[in-house]
């Protein structure tokens, strides 16, 4: 069977394969063999694309062996009403078990002191105390879950938005300005400097405030508890992330911002309108990067578009020849890139198509994703009894700082 690094290999192969049956399209070339060619290279980056989501699935496995691997399998849990002693051959009641019970009987309120005391010293406080309904998330449970928001989409990334992590879900302000129009002034030796008011700062603000979402309630039965214990946070943790990944980066995306999260794509402004409807050129590529501000071409500059997008600018030269888009390595952390600059995929972006956003261009930084506390978690036993269930919560908002640091291409 193939390794990750085999498939990463032939995946190098497939797109160097590719790029070079689409250089031999010339201006010369019977537009039904152009035509053929560029359906012969959609086949092969179809091939590349089926590798690359091979590859991970195996690279996700292979991190999943090894942390079970590292797992201590010494203590299995029961789910059998234990004495009133949390004593296990001479050692105190450990993590995982505390867990499992914590599952089994139905949160905190249904397990004793000694139960809740191991969970605490592996939790994480996602606000409020416990005693007046603030509720916790074990630490290696909430890493699950945001890891597989991330991995679900990128707008929960902390490398490329500005992420504010707070633990109240109070109103906050962000102080802003444009200045962009101010200059100094010549200065007469001797002379008076004005002091008229006509070049005091202006600030304004901005606000994030908190909004709610929850996973719905998940149920799995007490058999499954019982044998799949020890797997039970990573599976827990990829469920609860990807539900609750699917609507964070949707609403950090295309949120309205009218009593909602204010997506990014929502708040950019128009940066260029692409002269078809249902295709982009090279130069309205260009045009859109030139419409943002030498400003916000410097720092955590990218495009963000989806995944057929991608694939449409695959394809597209500039004026020489050469191609916009330039793979990246992904084993050399080397990353895919248009026009020299990063190009993220967000499958909540728009396909081509009248009408729709389809790229946006410009300092991601300038967004600002607040997460209020850890995902929180809520359990029940008797509600499904004698199955189990789980409900994620989590509270997070977003905006745009500055509209003119992101930009958006829309189609005609």
């Amino acid at each position: 069977m193939a390794t990750a690094k085999d498939l990463r290999e032939k995946m190098a192969n497939i797109a160097t394969e590719a790029r070079a049956k689409l250089d031999t399209i010339t201006d010369e070339t019977p537009e039904d063999r152009s035509a053929e060619i560029e359906r012969e290279f959609d086949a092969m980056m179809t091939d590349h694309d089926k590798m690359r989501d091979k590859a991970e699935r195996l690279e996700r496995s292979n991190a999943a062996i090894k942390e079970l691997d590292n797992l201590d399998l010494s203590n299995t849990p029961d789910f059998e009403p234990r004495a009133a002693s949390a004593v296990d051959q001479g050692a105190q009641i450990d993590y995982r078990r505390a867990f499992a019970e914590m599952i089994a009987n139905g949160g905190d309120g249904h397990v004793d002191a000694e139960v809740r005391q191991a969970l605490q010293e592996h939790r994480v406080q996602t606000g409020g105390s416990n005693t007046g309904g603030g509720y916790t998330v074990p630490t290696t449970l909430a890493n699950f879950i945001v890891e597989s928001m991330k991995a679900f989409g990128p707008m929960y990334d902390d490398s490329r938005f500005t992420v504010i992590n707070d633990t109240a879900g109070n109103t906050f302000d962000i102080p802003t300005i444009d200045d962009t129009a101010v200059t100094a002034e010549a200065h007469t030796e001797g002379g008076t400097v004005t002091d008229d008011g006509g070049k005091d700062a202006t600030f304004g603000k901005k606000s994030l405030s908190a909004y709610s979402f929850d996973t719905e309630w998940i149920r799995w039965s007490r058999e499954l508890n019982t044998d799949s214990v020890l797997g039970m946070e990573s599976f827990l943790g990829r469920l609860l992330g990807t539900r609750m990944g699917r609507k964070a980066n949707a609403k950090l995306t295309n949120g309205s911002g009218s009593s909602d999260v204010e997506g990014i794509v929502t708040a950019s402004t128009l940066g260029h309108t692409a002269a078809s409807a249902t295709a982009i050129a090279s130069d309205e590529i260009i045009d859109l990067v030139h419409s943002v501000d030498p400003a916000y071409r410097v720092g955590n500059v990218a495009f963000m578009m989806n995944d057929q997008t991608l694939k449409t600018i695959r394809k597209l030269k500039d004026g020489n020849g050469n191609y916009l888009w330039q793979m990246g390595n992904i084993q050399a952390g080397i990353p895919q890139s248009l026009l020299g600059y990063d190009v993220v995929i967000n499958q909540d972006m728009d396909d081509i198509a009248t009408g729709n956003k389809t790229m946006i261009f410009g300092d991601m930084a300038q967004y600002y994703v607040r997460k209020v506390g850890a995902p929180a978690l809520f359990v029940a036993r008797e509600r499904f009894a004698p199955d189990y269930g789980i409900l994620g919560y989590i509270r997070f908002d977003g905006l745009l700082a500055d509209t003119a640091a992101v930009k958006h291409l829309i189609q005609a």
